[in-house]
């Protein structure tokens, strides 16, 4: 499989740093590069949600963790998927809420009800502003349609919704490089660990506003 890589991200808190430039070198081990090969290869076509599903799950992750336009988009709702249709399951759960998959399907059904009750159409062709009253309805255990059932809205906008969204947007390699995550420090750990110490394999982030010395040192990141 050939090698994927993000856009290098060149302004922000870690100019030029791309956490991918470390795959080859004893930052990572061959566990951490297969799993980081799979998630960044996972298939755009959704084999847990059906098409209309998944529509409306891109829709509700352009509001939870709206992404910049300046780099190709984390594929959030692609990442839920995969994890729904392999079975990971986190282990625990709120009391009433039904599994990860079917508590997924339910919130979904009960999402659009409500926007079709209170706005007339599907929560994915929602204005973002209605979409946003919407959510904070969710979040505030606000809505009351029948779907819902026994699951209260805002333990699945807390457990389930932002909580899954979010996570699939930090497990991928693009999120890490814009916080300067190195990934799992596995071999090679780190060296450097008093207060703003930095181990050279790490990113660098721009400080008194001296961004050339940040980006000169993340374009050695995957050097060393």
């Amino acid at each position: 499989m050939p090698e994927q890589k993000p856009a290098r991200l060149i302004t922000g808190r870690f100019p030029d740093y791309d956490v991918l430039s470390k795959r080859r070198t004893p930052s990572w081990n061959d566990k951490t590069r297969e799993v980081i090969a799979r998630r960044l290869a996972v298939s755009p076509d959704p084999k847990f949600f059906t098409a209309d599903e998944y529509k409306t799950v891109e829709a509700l992750a352009a509001r939870i963790v709206p992404q910049p336009m300046t780099r190709p988009a984390i594929p959030i709702a692609a990442l839920v998927d995969e994890k729904l249709h392999l079975g990971n399951q986190d282990g625990y759960r709120h009391a009433g809420m039904p599994r990860e998959d079917q508590a997924w399907r339910r919130g979904l059904k009960a999402i659009d009800l409500e926007a079709e009750l209170a706005y007339g159409a599907r929560f994915r062709d929602l204005s973002a502003d209605n979409q946003d009253l919407l959510l904070a309805r969710m979040q505030k255990g606000e809505l009351t349609a029948a779907d819902w059932g026994s699951m209260r809205p805002n333990i699945f906008f807390n457990t389930r919704l932002a909580r899954d969204l979010v996570l699939a947007y930090y497990s991928h390699p693009t999120a890490w490089s814009e916080i300067g995550w190195g990934g799992p420090a596995s071999p090679r750990g780190y060296v450097r660990m008093d207060f703003n110490e930095r181990d050279p394999w790490e990113a660098a982030e721009v400080s008194d506003g001296d961004v050339e010395d940040a980006r000169r040192k993340n374009r050695r990141v995957g050097s060393i």
